[in-house]
């Protein structure tokens, strides 16, 4: 139960952040995004995301900030493993698995819904 107590403090302080940047600033939601994937790579090469995963598990994971946390975790391993040309792969293959399943599902979804052009 505790888990479930900490994934949600984490993952809703998240979002109350993020709902903070989309009402008192005038950034894009593009760019909220951006900002939030970059900073989670940050915070994750610098050791601290990787404790607030720790703590709040798929809270921490699943929102797009540990999107950012991924790609940053699969670069330094990579570079690590194989040198110079992990800076390329890391990222991509660490990532593939959920960006995979977002297209697959996706196209389901829209097979379902039928959806439209704006």
């Amino acid at each position: 139960m505790q888990n479930l107590l900490n994934a949600f403090l984490v993952g809703g302080l998240i979002c109350l952040f993020a709902q903070i940047l989309i009402d008192k600033t005038k950034l894009s939601s593009a760019r909220i995004l951006v900002v939030f994937v970059v900073l989670g790579a940050i915070l994750q090469s610098v050791g601290i995301y990787q404790k607030l995963i720790d703590i709040g598990a798929a809270g921490a994971t699943v929102p797009i900030l540990g999107f950012g946390s991924l790609l940053a975790k699969g670069t330094i391993e990579e570079i690590k493993k194989i040198g110079f040309a992990g800076i390329f792969t890391g990222g991509v293959s660490f990532g593939a698995g959920g960006i995979a399943a977002a297209i697959f599902f996706g196209f389901i979804i829209s097979l379902i819904f039928n959806p439209k052009s704006k």
